[in-house]
């Protein structure tokens, strides 16, 4: 099978996999050249930005965890999007079905947080990195002039997004071409990124929060009836933070904070999983994906409950992280029966976008990032004559008043982003993450599991068929799993809804793992147009 080609590498120096063989490519040019391990990241970064431009870019934020040798902590660095200084609940017309109107919390200027990105990879770059700005971004400035080939995967989201990119005139004259959708095999340029990304190697973040991109991206808001004003940009602010960390059968698990849930809920549901002897039951069998099911079950309905931006609201992240609670929630599992939690996840959105990617190196610097604008696409809105595609993270948002996850002034939405990082014995095992949205618990979790409790070579483990669960009954499976066995499942009382058998709703695991004799196995996910590339 095609897609199943050439996605695995193995590196002796260094290796990175990421959503595109030309990030990838760059991010092992930049090691080759004296780059560290960060340095590499943010080149690979800014050159998603430009070779997967519907997940992540310059209008769009994320998350980074480092490991490295230089630093006795783990460090995480948060560059996640931020709510307009102006944002509230009111901000959207709610309809009668209590949907909001015309999906202006998802299309549109009334969909976009500040960005964070520019500022995070900048913020990363100068603090943890060794070389300069426009050695980094070189790369991506003459990948955005000299133009990509679309992929069958650019092509269907295109033809998908096609009728938003429409409404604004900058997205369609930038992403179609008289109004139709590029085709799998032609070249896209975007000269208007290439010249914004040139002014941002040579002006750094003033460029962007302060100069002429931030009256383009306030002007396009403006413009088309957003809130977002210059002192939003100019007062972002990246965040360090202390990553999550937590323990599975004698790893140590590294991942995201709050404002995402992704890392403290992975940790959750490997502390559920740990109460079950899981290298016993066969990977996928009915047994091997109920336990699964129900554990997914137990963390989500715990993420709806509680999780959010902790600095406007309190999440017990102990608690929720205790393997004595996770023990507590593990006798609640029938091995037989199907139960529900009855609890509904506002934040469980049907997201298939976002990017990840994994770096490391022989001398233990490891980085795992994810990053984001949200839908595909985001906002469909296009900065005027900068070529940047501005994120729709205000759908992130709970719509109603009062909860945890409601809009607030300069809040972040809830996230499930989880760039996570496993060591044994303090040394590098695994660098891990996914896009998905909600999904991306499930998703990470089932990886981490099938390469501790089976012994799973890392594409091997990526390459395997996943299921997907959130608090209900609804058990999402690829369409390549026995017959039998969903027989089996549906017998127990799942919902069994069957998706594609390759389907990207499934995420896009890129990953690393560290043999013992010192060589790192890159995995890339086949859902997606991955590649590792070892050095």
């Amino acid at each position: 099978m095609d897609k199943l080609k050439n996605r695995r590498s193995i590196g002796e120096k260094a290796m990175v996999s990421s959503g595109k063989e030309q990030a990838s490519q760059i991010g092992i040019d930049i090691l080759k050249r004296g780059g560290n391990a960060i340095d590499a990241a943010v080149a690979v970064g800014f050159a998603l930005g430009v070779c997967e431009p519907a997940t992540s870019g310059l209008g769009g934020g994320g998350f980074m965890t480092i490991v490295t040798p230089s630093f006795d902590e783990p460090i995480f660095i948060d560059f996640r999007e931020v709510a307009p200084k102006n944002a509230c609940p009111d901000m959207w017309q709610i309809g009668n079905d209590g949907k909001v109107v015309n999906k202006e919390n998802a299309i549109g200027a009334k969909s976009v947080s500040i960005p964070g990105e520019v500022a995070g990879m900048i913020y990363a770059l100068e603090t943890y990195g060794t070389m300069a700005l426009p050695q980094v971004m070189a790369p991506s400035i003459k990948l955005a002039e000299e133009g990509i080939v679309v992929t069958k995967m650019m092509e269907e989201m295109l033809k998908q997004y096609a009728k938003y990119l429409m409404k604004c005139e900058n997205a369609s004259r930038i992403f179609l071409r008289n109004k139709q959708y590029y085709k799998e095999g032609e070249i896209f340029r975007n000269l208007d990124l290439a010249n914004s990304l040139r002014e941002i190697s040579v002006g750094g973040r003033e460029k962007f929060y302060k100069g002429e991109i931030a009256d383009s991206m306030i002007k396009t808001i403006r413009k088309h009836g957003g809130i977002m004003t210059h002192n939003d940009l100019e007062e972002y602010k990246v965040e360090l933070k202390e990553p999550v960390i937590g323990e599975y059968r004698g790893y140590k698990i590294i991942s995201s904070p709050p404002p995402s849930s992704g890392g403290t809920h992975i940790i959750q549901t490997l502390n559920i999983l740990e109460n079950f002897n899981v290298s016993k039951l066969e990977v996928n069998s009915s047994e091997y994906l109920h336990l699964f099911s129900e554990v997914f079950k137990l963390s989500y309905a715990d993420r709806a409950k509680y999780m959010g931006d902790t600095n406007f609201v309190d999440v017990p992240l102990k608690g929720l992280s205790s393997k004595k609670y996770a023990n507590i929630l593990a006798k609640r599992i029938d091995p037989n029966i199907s139960q529900n939690p009855n609890i509904y996840d506002p934040w469980t959105y049907e997201h298939d976008d976002t990017t990840h990617y994994s770096i490391g190196d022989k001398q233990g610097n490891l980085v795992s990032v994810t990053k984001t604008i949200n839908h595909f696409f985001g906002s469909c809105l296009v900065a005027e004559g900068t070529g940047i595609l501005l994120n729709d993270t205000m759908a992130d948002f709970s719509i109603k008043k009062n909860h945890v996850n409601s809009v607030d002034s300069r809040k972040k939405s809830l996230s499930t982003m989880a760039p996570t990082i496993i060591l044994k014995d303090d040394k590098p095992f695994v660098v891990v993450g996914s896009p998905g949205g909600a999904r991306i618990i499930n998703i990470v979790v089932q990886v981490i599991s099938k390469i501790i409790d089976h012994h799973m070579d890392i594409q091997d483990a990526i390459n395997s068929p996943r299921i997907t669960q959130n608090t209900t009954n609804k058990l999402f499976y690829e369409d390549r799993m026995s017959s039998v066995v969903i027989d089996q499942l549906a017998h127990m009382g799942h919902d069994m809804i069957k998706v594609l058998p390759w389907d990207k709703k499934m995420g896009g695991i890129h990953g690393i793992k560290f043999m013992e004799d010192g060589t790192m196995i890159g995995g890339a996910d086949p859902r997606r147009d991955g590649k590792a590339i070892g050095l």
